[in-house]
């Protein structure tokens, strides 16, 4: 087996801890549900993609150590639970002022480019502070720190962490649309959920900057 490969136990533990982490709800989660109800299964998608570059980023910061350098600086830390909080407030007020909430009219909003949807699946990744401290702090576990191979597998680990929760952000992308679709002529259930959605990211906002670093 080559050497970048983890042990096949070592596989299997992670793919569930992934599988875990992939389908509890958080940021990244609701803004994949708000695009696709706004702007349809491609910009759902295409927000997918900007998350899952943002999860590539965090997994080679981790392998070549500069993450570390972050959570353990506490003025780097604080930016960016600041900086990361100050964009979840900006998506709640959009959810509500721009149409970047869920369900609400096309024409309350001027519909975004795909590579707009990237980006801001980008940005809710990059700027999550409990998404570095996770990558810090939870994948080296699976790699001992004396392994010549240790930055290798921490990428091949990144890379299965990619893998197995693509599935789980399709799925919930697919059953946005769906739920789209059914209801579309409920405009008072969309208004509702729009104000929901705002405060669902106000939430994740409190919460980051609660986020503390590594003691």
């Amino acid at each position: 087996m080559p050497a970048f490969v983890p042990d096949l136990p070592v596989i299997l533990a992670f793919a569930l801890a992934a599988f875990v982490l992939a389908v509890t709800p958080g940021p990244d989660m609701a803004l994949f549900i708000s695009r696709t109800m706004n702007w349809g299964r491609s910009h759902g998608f295409a927000t997918v993609l900007g998350a899952t570059t943002g999860i590539a980023v965090h997994t080679m910061l981790v392998a070549f150590g500069i993450s570390v350098l972050i959570v353990t600086a506490p003025a780097a830390f604080w930016a960016l639970k600041i900086v990361g909080a100050l964009y979840l407030i900006w998506l709640a007020i959009q959810a509500i002022r721009d149409g970047g909430g869920l369900l609400v009219p096309r024409a309350a909003g001027k519909r975004p480019s795909w590579g707009q949807s990237y980006l801001t699946g980008l940005g809710i990744n990059l700027t999550n502070p409990k998404v570095a401290l996770f990558f810090v702090t939870f994948l080296p576990q699976f790699v001992s720190a004396s392994d010549p191979a240790a930055s290798s597998k921490l990428l091949f680990l990144g890379l299965e962490f990619v893998i197995v929760s693509l599935p789980v952000v399709i799925a919930i992308v697919l059953f946005a649309e769906w739920l789209t679709r059914t209801l579309k002529e409920n405009a008072w259930v969309g208004k509702a959920l729009n104000w929901s959605f705002a405060a669902v990211f106000m939430a994740f906002a409190a919460t980051i900057l609660l986020a503390e670093g590594r003691k």
